[in-house]
């Protein structure tokens, strides 16, 4: 595995494993060992996934020594201000060891919630803290009102939703770009793009190696989500080829500008009043 270096200095996985929307415990149990087993170190939750203490209870049985993991989680925006952040965070804490820690979207009082991380990071409990969905604007601002840069930005890129503008902005104040949503949860024929299935005919590789390796190229780190192991192994297969500037350019065409998940008033009220499990 290969890694990146965070703007504090600690390490983490250039591909990672995400657990959306696997809530069943004992699945979700499964595909973790699965993913540790095909060669993952990064795998990525939230407390709205609702699947927390599965993802612990997987990592406490692993026989890969927990050092070279790096969990991920995320709060929700029901627990944001100082106080609710801070006792969320040390409620998952108690489910799983955690390496990152981000906030989950950009709405209500993320500053008081960010606070909230920063207090934990310095006190040794959290190795790195960030953001989710974080638009160019809001980044720089936090970026800007902060004594602690977010160390990682997780937003939705993929060929059909490039995001150069958040990748120029979160470059240049340090902060790591993941991507989730790598393949649009294979909406719009992505799958069948002809674009990337030529590209990926050329070196005898999927759709998906493709788009993970795009990303790598990029500076960007994946979080691809499958329940199947041999999948897995796959969407890890992607450092024996190297896509050219000029694939790279070809990929860039296919770009619609225009996200999977679009933030609307109802989804952004159903947001505001949900509560994580």
């Amino acid at each position: 595995m290969e890694y990146k270096t965070l703007n504090n200095g600690v390490k983490m996985p250039v591909v990672g494993f995400g657990v959306f929307q696997v809530k069943d415990e004992e699945e979700c149990k499964r595909v973790v060992l699965d993913a540790i087993d095909a060669g993952y170190r990064l795998i990525d939750t939230a407390q709205s996934y609702g699947n927390e203490e599965a993802v612990g209870k997987a990592i406490q049985e692993t026989n890969v020594p927990r050092e070279e993991l790096f969990i991920t989680t995320k709060v929700w925006i029901s627990n944001y201000g100082y106080e609710k952040a801070k006792a969320s965070v040390e409620e998952s804490l108690k489910k799983m060891h955690l390496d990152l820690v981000l906030l989950q979207q950009q709405f209500k009082d993320y500053h008081g919630a960010y606070r909230a991380l920063i207090d934990l990071y310095k006190e040794g409990k959290i190795k790195a803290i960030g953001v989710s969905n974080f638009y160019p604007d809001r980044l720089v601002d936090l970026a800007l009102d902060t004594e602690v840069v977010p160390a990682v930005n997780q937003v939705e890129v993929n060929p059909f939703h490039q995001q150069g503008a958040a990748l120029i902005y979160n470059t240049k104040y340090g902060v790591q770009l993941e991507a989730w949503a790598p393949f649009a949860e294979g909406k719009n024929g992505i799958f069948t793009n002809e674009t990337l299935v030529e590209i990926g005919n050329k070196y005898n590789k999927s759709v998906g190696q493709v788009i993970l390796r795009w990303l790598v190229q990029r500076g960007i780190v994946p979080l691809a989500k499958t329940v199947r192991k041999e999948r897995m192994q796959e969407n890890l297969n992607i450092f024996d080829f190297e896509l050219t500037d000029e694939e790279m350019k070809e990929i860039e065409k296919v770009n619609k500008h225009t996200p999977f998940y679009k933030v609307t008033k109802e989804s952004l009220h159903k947001m505001a009043t949900t509560k994580c499990n």
